[in-house]
């Protein structure tokens, strides 16, 4: 039987599922609707659909991944206590990967140098710098945008730099003197992505909801899911 991988992103308006034969390496089913809210909701009849679409059963996966921030407080919630509870009934590990590695792993294997970033609000961005192939160079890490010159100076000798998410407009007004080129100003996780990376790694722990700062209140726990203690809640990008 093929070693199946379920992928899962809520961290953002989609509400995402998508299953990966890791052996072949390749999608056998996704989908990856704009649900907004709801997630909590919507999450697990989209996961039947993906698994009923290939023809398998959550018996038969090995592995699942999970978009664990930064991102939507109650979204995050969601998707990391889903890829928990599913770990711990079926015995299977479970991997964490960040959105901005997400966002940013689509263009490394053609750029030198990509800063994820994604618009924090209150005067701040979310972001990562990575290197050729997705290498992590900085962060994550929440900062003002004039901080952004500092945050990209492993990435000095890069001929340009690459920017995806909804900051890159803030970090193109922000680095002025850098050759930079906007590729995306989007939030959206390609789910195949997603779970070509956690194809790639072992699960060292649990996954946990990547929190970079605190929020002005903390939002009530997602009715009927996994229980995730003594984390504080971000503002949502």
């Amino acid at each position: 039987m093929a070693a199946l991988l379920l992928g899962i992103d809520t961290a953002f308006g989609r509400c995402s599922a998508g299953l990966y034969d890791m052996d072949a390496g390749r999608m056998l089913a996704r989908a990856e609707p704009e649900t907004g809210k709801g997630h909590a909701e919507q999450l697990f009849g989209i996961i039947d659909a993906v698994l009923a679409e290939a023809g398998a059963s959550y018996g038969s996966l090995g592995r699942l991944a999970v978009t664990v921030g930064p991102g939507s407080f109650t979204g995050l919630r969601v998707g990391v206590s889903a890829a928990r509870g599913l770990a711990l009934t079926l015995g299977i590990p479970a991997i964490g990967v960040t959105t901005l590695e997400t966002l940013a792993a689509a263009y490394a294997a053609s750029h030198d140098a990509v800063l994820s970033i994604l618009d924090a609000k209150r005067g701040e961005v979310y972001a990562a710098l990575y290197g050729r192939d997705a290498m992590l160079l900085n962060g994550p890490a929440a900062l003002a945008p004039k901080e952004l010159s500092e945050f990209i100076v492993p990435a000095a000798r890069a001929r340009s730099l690459a920017l995806v998410g909804t900051g890159g407009a803030i970090a193109g007004s922000a680095l002025p003197d850098r050759d930079v080129v906007l590729l995306s100003e989007t939030a959206a996780v390609d789910i195949a992505v997603l779970c070509r990376l956690a194809a790639g790694r072992d699960a060292v722990e649990a996954p946990r909801p990547l929190y970079l700062r605190g929020a002005d209140a903390k939002p009530a726990a997602a009715a009927g899911l996994f229980a995730m203690t003594g984390e504080s809640a971000p503002q949502s990008p």
